[in-house]
């Protein structure tokens, strides 16, 4: 029996050696990949922001239009050309037929 008990022993520490040593090269071996994958990683990362287009502009609107002119001074321009076309109608230089198509078409626009 000894004979047999050595070759179990025996067998089992070259099966406990191999285990390890096997282990540990797999563990390496993940370290290095793992390493690797990283530095694959980081680069592609760099070089999609090197690649990367630039953000778009904001969107540009259009100026907000002019404010519409005060109706004051319309309504006072056209007083105005309605007491000129009256002085131009006292004084004779316009007809009556004249002066009502000047009247409307100042007091129409």
């Amino acid at each position: 029996m000894p004979g047999l008990i050595r070759g179990v022993a025996r067998t089992a520490v070259v099966a406990g050696t191999a285990t390890a040593v096997s282990n540990r090269v797999s563990r390496r071996q993940a370290g290095r990949w793992a390493d690797k994958d990283q530095q694959q990683y980081e680069e592609q990362m760099a070089q999609q922001q090197q690649y990367a287009p630039p953000p778009p502009p904001p969107p540009a609107y259009a100026p907000p239009p002019p404010p519409p002119a005060p109706a004051a001074t319309d309504m006072n321009d056209k007083i105005a050309q309605l007491q000129q076309l009256g002085q131009l109608h006292e004084q004779g230089i316009l007809t009556d037929e004249e002066f009502y198509a000047q009247k409307t078409k100042i007091l129409g626009s």
